[in-house]
């Protein structure tokens, strides 16, 4: 296994495993590959497996304050990391989930020549379905939940807003800690929490990434290359409701792999050899 990193804020890092043709895998979440490994390992009997690591955190916490994450920064460092891995003229596979797949899709939309397949599986672009506004507000609900309650509350918030079940918020925290001044950020729950791939997901990575839109215009010239996935366990939910309309929109293929939202975490053989096939 070769790695390395890249020069970037809050340096990019990546590692490679496997040969035969380049397949970019770009993470969900806060871009940290945890749990990846089982189907990395799958995939590198057929491919070089690249997987991406936008912010570095699998080396580590990071340090300092972190911005708000835009979708273009980490297309951009993508295709940086591409040109310097593929010799001229030829073209990788990218695989993305969740906010990866937003990154896949504007990496199609906007390097197309680099790009050979790319399969997106269930990313959250909210801003394409008829019920945007009312999505947009669950997610706004989520980062003050965040901001105000930590990082368990408010994952309890997101996961009823992309199941589609109701929400009845718990016991609010003591007053001093939700007066939204000083103390919002040091809560009883984010002691220790702060600065984790998920703090750093509902913080800076959720927000900006649900709300960028994609070039529809673009992925419609592009959808002979491109593929929409989504987990069988999640249909009715929001993210396979985002996913089967981002197919119809663009002309994608649509294609269900195992599991739900994280099935790539859960079924790691079968999503693998699911994902092979759809490149």
């Amino acid at each position: 296994m070769r790695d390395g990193h890249y020069d970037g804020h809050h340096d990019g890092h990546y590692d490679v495993r496997g040969s035969g043709p380049l397949l970019l895998i770009i993470p969900g979440g806060a871009g940290h590959p945890m749990g990846l490994e089982g189907a990395v390992a799958r995939l590198s009997e057929r491919f070089t497996v690249v997987t991406y690591d936008p912010l570095g955190l699998s080396r580590g916490p990071l340090d300092g304050p972190i911005e708000d994450q835009r979708v273009e920064a980490w297309s951009d460092r993508a295709h940086q990391l591409l040109d310097s891995l593929l010799p001229d003229g030829e073209s990788a596979c990218v695989f993305g989930s969740s906010s990866g797949g937003i990154v896949a899709l504007d990496l199609l939309a906007r390097y197309p020549e680099r790009l050979r397949r790319v399969v997106a599986h269930e990313p959250p672009s909210i801003g394409v379905l008829p019920d945007a506004a009312r999505q947009h507000a669950m997610i706004r609900e989520v980062y003050e939940i965040h901001r105000t309650e930590g990082v368990a509350a408010a994952t309890a918030r997101l996961s009823a807003g992309l199941e589609g079940r109701s929400w009845e918020p718990g016991p609010r925290p003591a007053p001093a800690a939700a007066d939204g001044g000083e103390n919002a950020g040091s809560t009883p729950d984010s002691q220790g929490a702060q600065n984790t791939p998920m703090d750093i997901f509902l913080g800076h990575v959720l927000r900006p990434f649900t709300s960028h839109a994609l070039d529809l215009d673009a992925l419609k010239g592009l959808s002979s290359r491109l593929t929409l996935g989504a987990g069988s366990d999640s249909r009715g939910q929001l993210p396979f409701r985002t996913a089967a309309l981002l197919a119809e929109l663009s002309g994608g293929d649509f294609v269900e792999f195992p599991g739900g939202h994280l099935g790539v975490l859960q079924h790691p053989v079968a999503f693998a050899d699911r994902l092979t096939e759809a490149l």
